[in-house]
């Protein structure tokens, strides 16, 4: 074959094959490249078909010449034809997501982020991590611009283990953000019974929510009676009460090994029993901290 058809023929080669790899390229800007659109591959393959070229269009003299500067030439095409020169993605937070991807602008630098570009909030509960003076926060809890749990009468208990909320400022507190043993009000019996009332299981369950998320607290649950009826009996009442309370707390999540019984009878008056309403507040159910 004579050397200007095996130029043409290697010239047309060099096009429509660099041609393909630089397609193949910028095709795949977005993936990882195919091991033949190699700004590599494609400055070796130019090379060589270059190289061809550049010796089958010399003359005998130069033949040496005219193949090195073909194979630079070729080799320069290729790779600059393989060059990925697609327009990079601006990331100016440079947290790694780029900005036409990033919803949470402006991250300060170091921050972990997520895939959208937003600072990680493990505990899911508005903070920033990296913001968050409370971490590992329980779902649902409402905290403050620091990432901790309200304390809206700053007893150091938060709200969402608080069972006496509104303490007065300065008042040492128990575990419980009680003052005292808490009487829990509205839980009642049915009548000469220690079957609970419906509207004390209402009450009973944010008591049992409480203790659920305080999980470090024991407590004693106390009951007691006004003076009606024998002594034995009383006790043997107030007994059977409070482990009906315990029973309830138990069957909502609270484990039954925290909490102890005592019934009292009518051994701790709170009121005189000479009127209907003194012995009103003499049937209670206390909750007490066991330290």
């Amino acid at each position: 074959m004579k050397r200007s058809t095996t130029g043409l023929v290697l010239g047309s080669a060099l096009v429509v094959g660099l041609s393909g790899c630089a397609s193949s390229a910028s095709q795949s800007s977005s993936a990882e490249k195919p091991w033949y659109s190699q700004p590599f591959v494609c400055g070796l393959a130019g090379g060589l078909i270059g190289g061809g070229l550049g010796y089958s269009v010399s003359g005998d003299s130069d033949e040496d010449t005219g193949a090195s500067l073909g194979a630079v030439g070729g080799a320069t095409a290729g790779a600059l034809l393989c060059a990925d020169d697609a327009p990079k993605s601006m990331d100016d937070d440079g947290d790694g997501v780029p900005n036409d991807r990033d919803e949470c602008p402006g991250t300060p630098a170091g921050v972990a982020v997520d895939a959208k570009g937003c600072p990680l909030d493990t505990d899911g509960d508005g903070v920033a991590d990296y913001k968050d003076q409370c971490p590992g926060t329980p779902a649902g809890v409402t905290v403050d611009a620091k990432g901790c749990p309200l304390d809206s009468d700053g007893d150091g208990v938060p709200d969402y283990q608080d069972q006496c909320p509104n303490t007065p400022a300065g008042a040492k507190v128990n575990a419980l953000g009680c003052v005292a043993d808490l009487v829990l009000r509205d839980v009642n019996f049915e009548f000469d019974s220690a079957k609970l009332t419906a509207n004390a299981e209402k009450v009973l369950n944010g008591v049992a929510a409480k203790l659920v998320s305080n999980e470090n607290v024991r407590v004693r649950v106390e009951g007691h009676t006004d003076s009606v009826g024998s002594d034995t009996y009383n006790k043997q009442l107030s007994q059977k009460r409070a482990d009906s309370v315990k029973a309830y707390l138990a069957s909502e999540g609270v484990g039954s090994a925290r909490i102890e019984t005592m019934g009292y009878g009518e051994e701790q008056p709170v009121a005189g029993n000479d009127t209907s309403a003194g012995r009103a507040e003499n049937r209670r159910v206390e909750l007490a901290e066991v330290k």
